[in-house]
C-alpha cells in the first residue's frame, strides 16, 4: 500500500512554499494553499499574477477568505480597484446581493453576501473574478452571477493555482495535482 504525500512544494518566482496536505471533502488528500499570514508567499503570487489580468479589466472581484490578501496585493500592483463578496451577511449591509453557491468542491454549500454599494461599484464596468485555488468553477460562476446582477461584465477569471479541470477558462500561474491520495 502506498500513502499519500503529506505536503507539496511549489515555487512562485523566487519565494517557494511547502503546501501541507489535507482531506477535503470526497476529493481526499489536496494541497493546502494559504496567503492569509504569510505575505513574502502573497506578494510573491500577487507580482506574477499583475501580467496575467484580462487586458481592459476595471474592477477585481473576490470572497473574503484567502483570496483577499492576495487580492489586496494585485490591487497595489495594478492599481485596479477590488470589490469583496462577503460569506456571512452583515448587520451594515444595504440591498446586498445574494447568491448561493450550488456545490463546493471541499463539500461546504455556502452563501455569498455583495453589499448594495459595492455591488454600484460594478455597474457598466469589466470584472476579472480573482481567487487563491479554482477547482470546479462553481465559486467563480457564483462571483460571475453577482457581476452580472449588478450591472458589470465578466472580463476574466484569475487564480494563484488551478485543480483539476475547472467547468471555466481560468487563467493560473500553475496547477496544482487535484488530489493525493
Amino acid at each position: 500500500m502506498t500513502t499519500a504525500p503529506q505536503e507539496l512544494t511549489v515555487t512562485i518566482g523566487d519565494v517557494s512554499r511547502t503546501l501541507p496536505t489535507v482531506r477535503a471533502g470526497g476529493m481526499g488528500r489536496v494541497p493546502l494553499v494559504e496567503f492569509i499570514g504569510d505575505s513574502e508567499f502573497t506578494k510573491a503570487v500577487a507580482q506574477e499574477m499583475v501580467a496575467l489580468i484580462p487586458a481592459g479589466t476595471e474592477v477585481l472581484l473576490t470572497v473574503v477568505t484567502n483570496a483577499l490578501p492576495l487580492t489586496h496585493e494585485l490591487s497595489d500592483r495594478s492599481g485596479l480597484p477590488y470589490v469583496c463578496a462577503r460569506k456571512k451577511r452583515r448587520t451594515y449591509m444595504q440591498q446586498p446581493l445574494i447568491q448561493d453557491v450550488p456545490s463546493m468542491t471541499l463539500g461546504v454549500a455556502e452563501t455569498l453576501w455583495l453589499d448594495g454599494p459595492h455591488a454600484e461599484r460594478l455597474n457598466g464596468k469589466r470584472v476579472t473574478i480573482v481567487q487563491d485555488v479554482v477547482a470546479s468553477g462553481g465559486t467563480a460562476q457564483a462571483l460571475a452571477r453577482l457581476v452580472e446582477r449588478a450591472g458589470g461584465t465578466v472580463s476574466g477569471y484569475l487564480a494563484a493555482f488551478r485543480q483539476g479541470t475547472p467547468t471555466l477558462d481560468v487563467i493560473a500561474l500553475q496547477d496544482l495535482p487535484r488530489t493525493l491520495s
